[in-house]
């Protein structure tokens, strides 16, 4: 199972970020978990799962383990990409079906592309 997403340097990304004050910032506005299922192809298919934890500010590899979390969002590597550089936004997403949503659609609403961090260089 050595995926290898686009994903996956975006994660990196927020896990570096919430390190920051400016992360501790988003932490404290937030306060909520999310978990993501991204599929490299297909939603539902191979999914690799991440827990981005907007209380304790950590994202970790695998399902969430504190319980449920507040929202999780399924959608694909390349949607995961362009929502995370601002390029989808995600209303349009699900609307569109490429965007899926189990949990509270009022916590799933707090998660906005604000929370990445801006690359520097694109």
């Amino acid at each position: 199972m050595g995926t290898e997403l686009k994903s996956d340097s975006i994660i990196e990304l927020l896990k570096r970020f919430l390190e920051t004050d400016e992360g501790a910032e988003i932490k404290k506005k937030i306060n909520l978990v999310y978990q993501f299922n991204i599929a490299p192809k297909k939603i539902g298919v191979n999914e690799v799962i991440y827990t981005v934890d907007l209380k304790k500010g950590e994202v970790t590899k695998g399902p969430y383990e504190g319980g449920k979390p507040d929202a999780t969002f399924s959608l694909k590597d390349d949607d995961f990409f362009k929502l995370a550089n601002g390029q989808l936004n995600p209303q349009i997403a699900f609307m569109r079906g490429a965007l899926k949503i189990k949990g509270s659609l009022s916590a799933a609403q707090k998660f906005t592309p604000d929370i990445f961090p801006k690359p520097a260089k694109l």
